[in-house]
């Protein structure tokens, strides 16, 4: 699907009032499956007893209300059994009104009483009824609540990262992230399991359950507006179709795959990839690294893990450090990046930093607050 064939989504609270009044048939289909297959992160919510207290509350202050309306203007109501219209009297009239008993032996006579139970006292009847019924309301606004919550989020949600997969390769990947300073707010997990998606959503994360070989459901992930992607799929097939499908929904995003077997590595570049890992080998690397010397796969399991000891990091040149050799920087710089070239800090191409470039160092690791 091209950008051109993409539809558009309007951003911002009128978009969402939008939807709320009137919705076109294929923005009501799109609504009810995103509704179906995106899973929000749970928000808090009173405890039972603390949310019927506090209705039984709303519903006598309406009681309360309603009674001192009617008791201030005692003098335009009319009661068959005593002279004048008291205090007992005005919420006896209250509570027969606001129940629709209306047993009829209190009346308005007046015309400024019947105004104020046109005016005041029958909106405040139907606040009482809505508050009575609540707990059927309360089902039939959660959903619609569910259904604004995640056309605000599609409709912001944008530069976010995309991580196809919720198993050990993408879980790590994401912890990686945070750790990055990444928020979980920007990152969405999609997964064709839908308890790995709960799972996700347990976690903090907005998840969408499906397959992520189809268009759609990368969509409904807002795939075509993110910023980054990881493939951390269980097959290098799937990998290969969810590569392929991302890349024809976004041209621009940062895709990087994780694969078993250094055979499907070409493929992946064709299918659009930016970035391979071959998670097979590079276990391979790294047992016999260590095998052969423990102490440098200590070092690399160091680097590997980023916020804890040493931590590999790319930073753009600084004005103070252009012209300089990578060797004179405080940090120690392994490489520097010039546009899509990654030299090594002994090429000689690199012996004196641009203001263009960007370097790779080996720096402590600063704690994660």
């Amino acid at each position: 699907m091209s950008d051109a064939q993409q539809p558009r989504r309007e951003t911002g609270r009128f978009s969402i009032l939008r939807s709320l009044w009137s919705r076109t048939r294929t923005e009501a289909k799109d609504d009810t499956e995103a509704g179906r297959s995106i899973v929000m992160p749970a928000q808090g919510m009173a405890p039972p007893l603390q949310q019927v207290l506090r209705r039984l509350v709303m519903a006598l202050g309406v009681l309360a209300v309603t009674t001192l309306l009617v008791w201030l203007d005692r003098d335009g109501y009319r009661d068959n059994a005593h002279q004048q219209v008291d205090f007992l009297g005005a919420a006896y009239y209250a509570t027969v009104t606001l129940s629709t008993t209306g047993y009829g032996d209190i009346t308005p006579v007046s015309d400024s009483a019947r105004l104020i139970n046109i005016l005041v006292i029958t909106p405040l009847r139907v606040l009482f009824l809505i508050i009575l019924v609540g707990t059927t309301l309360e089902v039939l606004t959660a959903r619609t609540r569910h259904q604004v919550r995640i056309h605000r989020w599609r409709s912001r949600m944008r530069d976010h990262v995309v991580v196809i997969g919720y198993g050990t390769k993408g879980r790590h990947a994401i912890e990686t992230l945070i750790v990055q300073g990444i928020s979980k707010e920007k990152i969405v997990i999609v997964d064709p399991q839908k308890s790995v998606v709960d799972a996700a959503s347990s976690d903090g994360f907005v998840g969408v359950h499906g397959d992520a070989t189809r268009s759609d459901t990368l969509t409904r992930a807002e795939l075509q507006r993110a910023a980054r992607v990881v493939v951390a799929t269980q097959r290098d097939d799937t990998a290969a179709l969810v590569t392929l499908t991302a890349r024809q929904l976004n041209k621009h995003a940062s895709i990087v795959v994780a694969v078993r077997e250094d055979e499907n590595v070409p493929l992946l570049k064709q299918s659009g990839a930016d970035l391979v890992i071959t998670s097979s080998s590079a276990a391979g690397r790294l047992l016999g690294m260590s095998m052969a010397s423990p102490n440098v796969g200590t070092i690399l399991e160091d680097l590997l893990t980023y916020g804890n000891g040493l931590d590999l990091d790319e930073r753009p040149v600084t004005r103070s450090e252009a012209g300089r050799s990578p060797r004179e920087l405080e940090d120690l710089v392994v490489a520097v990046v010039r546009g899509h070239r990654v030299l090594n800090y002994t090429d000689p191409q690199a012996a004196t930093l641009e203001l263009t470039d960007r370097v790779i160092t080996i720096r402590q690791a600063v704690p994660s607050s």
